[in-house]
């Protein structure tokens, strides 16, 4: 293990059960919560591989249940522009300073926190077309990529476009399994999953698995408007931490 000291793991593992958790109850938000408590034990690199490959199986189920739903001809630009996408953000991810990476991390963290607190009045994009949703694809790869936070910006997109909530999953979801299972080639590819990564990743399954339990048992219970709320403000106060403390 590259951990300094076993402080680091438990925060990888608080990070993991407490995502899991999260998207298990209130159904978004995987990459965001772990990111938003990993990047102050992992590297970028690591919190990008790790984010894709636990997603991925998050992700994956929810898509094969909604498999008789897709469009493969609306789905496909996302996809296709996603797969454009992710070498670069790749490159950005080799490329960029741990603390650049982790800037960037934090802000979207911000962004991400306050446009759901707040919910502004968005534009109505429904007569955009397939030009813009490969568009949205590309620079979700980009991201997916160099941060593993595939998936944010087709959810935000089905929004503008204004599809029906069946519709807006069928897109969304598959789109992010397509943009994790790229991404995770490509990562594989580049040399950039080390045997750490992996080690990390096989330890923190049984977190996953128990967090994941956990929110699902819980789901209905609870008032969920006011568990996103409290989400939300953690992950915007998460984001601040990072940009200004620079980890």
């Amino acid at each position: 293990m590259s951990f300094p000291v076993p402080f680091d793991l438990a925060i990888f593992l608080l990070g993991t059960f407490a995502a899991a958790f999260v998207t298990g109850l209130a159904g978004f938000a995987f990459g965001m919560v772990a990111a938003s408590i990993w990047l102050f034990a992992l590297t970028p690199v690591q919190t990008t591989t790790l984010i894709v490959a636990y997603a991925l199986l998050v992700q994956g189920y929810s898509t094969w249940r909604l498999r008789r739903t897709i469009i493969p001809s609306r789905l496909l630009p996302f996809v296709l522009g996603s797969a454009i996408g992710i070498p670069a953000g790749i490159a950005i991810l080799e490329l960029a300073s741990s603390v650049h990476l982790r800037m960037a991390v934090g802000l979207l963290l911000i962004a991400f926190g306050l446009y759901n607190l707040l919910r502004p009045k968005m534009p109505n994009l429904k007569d955009v077309g397939q030009a813009g949703d490969a568009g949205i694809g590309f620079l979700n790869g980009v991201l997916g990529g160099s941060t593993g936070l595939g998936g944010i910006l087709p959810t935000l997109w089905c929004v503008l476009r204004g599809w029906p909530r069946d519709e807006h999953r069928s897109v969304s979801q598959p789109t992010a399994v397509a943009t994790f299972a790229l991404s995770l080639l490509g990562l594989g590819g580049m040399g950039l999953i080390t045997p750490e990564t992996t080690s990390l990743f096989l330890i923190g399954l049984p977190a996953l698995v128990a967090g994941t339990l956990l929110g699902w048992s819980l789901y209905g219970k609870l008032n969920e408007a006011a568990f996103r709320k409290v989400v939300l403000v953690l992950l915007l106060v998460s984001g601040l931490a990072i940009v200004v403390t620079g980890r």
